[in-house]
């Protein structure tokens, strides 16, 4: 089996990683095209996960990194962290694929986050824990996260456990 390749995010990407993304829902919130080129427009680093299969490369995963404080971004959850942090790495969201799952880019997409060549004390993430999303929550706390706090979104239909990195 051979590993995902991780790159830069490309204009060319955005139908694919949109179908992802909105194919992952409710782990992450739904997207559209103009969601992901404002993200592309703001984003600290926004990498794809991609394997070439017969010739053809298919987009296996992604992350989208945020800097914080700074972004002008509607989200509560980095309004949370905003609050709270004086500087910080921001996930705002992670997807891979089922076909890519336990091969490692959960952790190649944070780690490349981590050495992004910032100076940032912490990255941040939320999880949900309404809907509970228990494959994220263990790979979280398996990279190092803790939990820093909690809070509802969209009306009290989801909630979030906050977690930090200390990098």
């Amino acid at each position: 089996m051979s590993i995902d390749t991780l790159r830069d995010f490309h204009r060319d990407d955005l139908q694919e990683v949109l179908a992802l993304n909105n194919s992952a829902a409710p782990a992450v919130n739904e997207l559209t095209s103009s969601d992901l080129e404002w993200f592309e427009e703001v984003s600290h680093l926004f990498l794809v996960s991609e394997r070439k299969v017969d010739e053809k490369s298919l987009i296996t995963g992604f992350l989208i990194g945020l800097t914080g404080p700074g972004v002008n971004y509607a989200s509560a959850n980095y309004k949370w962290f905003t609050s709270r942090y004086e500087s910080f790495l921001y996930v705002d969201r992670v997807v891979v694929d089922e076909s890519s799952w336990g091969q490692g880019n959960g952790r190649r997409f944070y780690e490349a986050l981590v050495s992004s060549g910032t100076d940032q004390p912490f990255m941040c993430a939320e999880v949900n824990i309404k809907p509970r999303n228990d494959r994220s929550l263990g790979f979280h706390e398996k990279f190092g996260f803790v939990p820093v706090g909690e809070q509802d979104t969209e009306g009290g239909s989801k909630r979030v456990q906050m977690m930090e990195y200390k990098i």
